[in-house]
């Protein structure tokens, strides 16, 4: 079959059999069973995800990363090869990364079996981008010790940048993104006796008052921060004292100076409530996934990829405020990350990600590879 063939065919099966993060069980077999067609030799270091590798002609080793994992959300698309399953979907686009990531799988082999492929070329399908972090799982599991990588690359589709343009940027182009959650605790009694009570509700919408503070008061406004809150809730029946309350949400920020001042006032925010309030409270954080940070000293092989294959480089000032586990990769190498756009309003394309209507043009697949292609040969020029 033609290269747009093979990526409709992969992508939309993908597509079809979305599986949430860390149980990728199928779509791993079914990377497994294409590598082995190729002959290509691989390895499983978690129980989903695949890492493949592939010898060429020099010392040099580079790495590409695709996310296979999909999300919890119900597809609208009226498709053919809409989600089979209730609540599953490919909505970010990672069965799209996979498949670009497949396609170039393939192209390397027929340059390794004509003795032409020109560096070792490692190929990361990462299980858990959305929930797990899944390539932090991968370099605790050592998945990369074997191999002295000197690059790595990743990309990401992108519904908010017109298709045939890649946006760049060095250094932080993703956002960290840290869960935090307050409990609070207080002491009920009748609505008839509410001043023998200690309100865990009164507590809590002071914590909401303050939280909704921290950006405009303590942190510098010409930096991008968000201190979200995505669920709360508090008290037990229509005609007690609220005796317990619950608030989360989600920080996001690419400076880790702003996110250690945002977990220090949230701290004082906690530590307040008793003093106003005679409520118990705490405040825990989940560290989640750090800034995306770009190593300058690869753009030049990117923007030169880029432009080779026909694409316009767009360079973003501020970094996206949403996380992204590439980011882990800087642990091991240098590495770059670029958001391939796939906005075309003539073709309605043009649902931004992690929502039901997500879709694009399986063209953008090919050239994505094309990108992996020249990258490879550029990086004769290190």
């Amino acid at each position: 079959m033609d290269e747009l063939q093979f990526v409709k065919t992969h992508r939309r099966y993908l597509h079809q059999h979305p599986e949430l993060s860390l149980k990728e069980y199928r779509t791993t077999e079914y990377i497994e069973q294409f590598l082995k067609l190729l002959n290509v030799p691989y390895k499983r270091p978690l129980e989903t995800g695949i890492i493949a590798y592939l010898e060429g002609q020099s010392d040099e080793t580079l790495a590409f990363r695709a996310d296979i994992d999909a999300l919890p959300i119900h597809e609208q698309n009226n498709i053919d090869y809409r989600s089979e399953f209730d609540n599953k979907m490919h909505a970010c686009g990672h069965d799209g990364h996979t498949t670009a990531l497949m396609l170039f799988v393939k192209r390397c082999k027929a340059l390794f079996d004509k003795g032409t492929l020109p560096h070792n070329v490692v190929f990361i399908f990462q299980p858990a981008e959305e929930s797990g972090g899944g390539a932090n799982l991968l370099i605790k599991a050592n998945a990369f010790d074997d191999y002295d990588i000197k690059a790595i690359y990743g990309v990401h589709v992108m519904p908010f940048v017109e298709e045939g343009s890649i946006a760049i940027r060095d250094d932080e182009i993703t956002a960290s993104a840290t869960e935090y959650r307050f409990h609070l605790k207080g002491q009920s009694s009748h609505v008839a006796n509410k001043e023998q009570g200690r309100s865990a509700g009164e507590a809590l919408h002071h914590v909401i008052t303050q939280l909704s503070q921290i950006q405009h008061y303590h942190l510098n406004g010409l930096q991008r921060n968000i201190v979200h809150i995505g669920r709360f809730n508090a008290g037990e029946a229509t005609n007690t004292v609220p005796s317990n309350g619950y608030l989360e949400g989600t920080i996001r920020t690419y400076s880790m100076e702003d996110l250690d001042i945002i977990k220090t006032q949230m701290q004082k925010i906690a530590e307040s409530v008793h003093s106003l309030f005679e409520v118990d409270c705490t405040v825990t954080f989940a560290e989640g996934y750090p800034p995306t940070l770009n190593n300058p000293n690869l753009k030049k092989y990117v923007v030169e990829s880029i432009e080779y294959n026909g694409n316009k480089v767009i360079e973003n000032d501020t970094p996206y405020l949403f996380g992204e586990d590439f980011s882990f990769y800087s642990q091991i190498a240098p590495s770059y990350f670029v958001f391939f756009g796939t906005r075309n309003e003539q073709k309605q394309f043009v649902s931004g990600l992690h929502t039901p209507h997500l879709n694009f043009d399986e063209h953008i697949l090919i050239r994505i590879a094309d990108y992996y292609e020249r990258l490879l040969f550029n990086y004769n020029e290190v």
